[in-house]
């Protein structure tokens, strides 16, 4: 079973980017359609978000995740961590992370114990996308603000880290098929910005 321990100590080499402009696109993008490439090398703007683990202590660590209004102008209907655009007031773009995850869900920041980030991702939305890795006790209480999330759900670490449960589809964009990733758990579809990021973040700690 992997522990708290053992991810602090996987992601303790990891560093915030000093730029969360400067993404890395994602391998095999050389091949992906002329449009879609285009999109994610446009001008764009840094957002950050949070992957909140959430520890359970001797049972397990799970992954919250959020259910996003039908009511929002991007990703509406999605499963996304919480997360959003950076703001002028923010120090950095792990603050931006954690201040939009208390924002969201209600969750303290001073409740979230940062153990790592990942590299920024361009999403064909126009963000540069920076995951911030957190864990936070299984105490946690929620604030949910429902104009930006219908509700908050947690699907286990090692429901995510089994082989079996990563579903491959196909999908056609801008005229070509790309294969992704998509998780489907408890009637939830996680797919998308959301189910890549998981997919790295288990290359990460599984030492891929």
């Amino acid at each position: 079973m992997i522990t708290a321990h053992y991810l602090r100590e996987r992601l303790a080499t990891t560093q915030l980017p000093a730029d969360p402009l400067d993404v890395v696109m994602p391998a095999g993008s050389e091949r992906w359609p002329a449009g879609m490439c285009e999109r994610l090398t446009a001008t764009l703007r840094p957002a950050g978000v949070l992957i909140p683990l959430i520890d359970h202590g001797d049972t397990e660590i799970s992954v919250l995740l959020t259910q996003r209004s039908a009511a929002l102008n991007t990703h509406a209907g999605q499963v996304s961590f919480p997360g959003g655009r950076m703001e002028p007031g923010d120090a950095d773009i792990a603050s931006t992370a954690l201040r939009e995850t208390e924002e969201e869900v209600g969750i303290a920041q001073a409740g979230i114990s940062v153990i790592g980030y990942m590299e920024p991702m361009p999403t064909i939305t126009g963000y540069a996308v920076t995951p911030v890795v957190g864990l936070i006790d299984g105490g946690y209480e929620l604030n949910i603000d429902t104009t930006e999330v219908e509700y908050v759900f947690e699907v286990p670490l090692a429901f995510l880290l089994d082989p079996g449960n990563h579903k491959l589809v196909e999908r056609d964009l801008h005229g070509s098929t790309v294969s992704m990733v998509e998780y489907h758990f408890d009637g939830e579809r996680i797919w998308g910005a959301t189910a890549f990021i998981i997919e790295k973040f288990i290359k990460i700690i599984i030492k891929q």
